[in-house]
């Protein structure tokens, strides 16, 4: 994106949580999970209000790095799902997967690859990447930039329209 401050979309701790909560509304109707696997480090904030709310009590995190500030680059797995997970998955279980975002799919597929049976679901979605999520609560356009809560700071915003009050 050119210039994020084109199209941004800012999420308010309190907005974030009621989005999450809202998935996990949304994930109360399809069955039991037996884990959950948060997407580090954006997915760890929804997956445990999501795992408090369906009291999911084995909780994991894979660690994958495709972003740098505000632009997507290789994905890399810098810590994997634990073996006990994998197992889980393997025997049949119902793992749940949850991240903050899907954007263009890019991190989503490779930890898809990592637990190709599990149901994965983030809050926000965009359209390149929604295909590849099972349930999501809100989606933005592609070219708009998310900025959450852990990004933000209390700070003047000039009006939209570029004028002024």
């Amino acid at each position: 994106m050119n210039n994020p401050a084109d199209k941004s979309f800012p999420v308010t701790w309190d907005q974030f949580h009621r989005d999450s909560r809202a998935l996990a509304w949304r994930l109360t109707g399809m069955g039991g999970f037996e884990a959950v696997v948060a997407i580090a480090r954006g997915g760890l904030v929804p997956a445990a209000i999501v795992a408090r709310e369906l009291n999911i009590r084995v909780i994991e995190s894979v660690s994958v790095k495709s972003y740098d500030h505000q632009s997507q680059g290789q994905v890399r797995v810098l810590k994997p799902i634990s073996e006990q997970v994998l197992e889980i998955s393997k025997a049949g279980g119902r793992v749940l997967i949850v991240d903050d975002l899907v954007d263009t799919g890019a991190t989503a597929r490779a930890v898809r690859d990592m637990l190709p049976g599990a149901h994965f679901a983030t809050v926000y979605a965009k359209p390149k990447g929604r295909e590849m999520v099972d349930t999501f609560i809100t989606e933005v356009s592609q070219d708009t930039w998310i900025f959450f809560p852990w990004d933000l700071d209390v700070a003047y915003v000039a009006p939209i329209s570029g004028g002024t009050d």
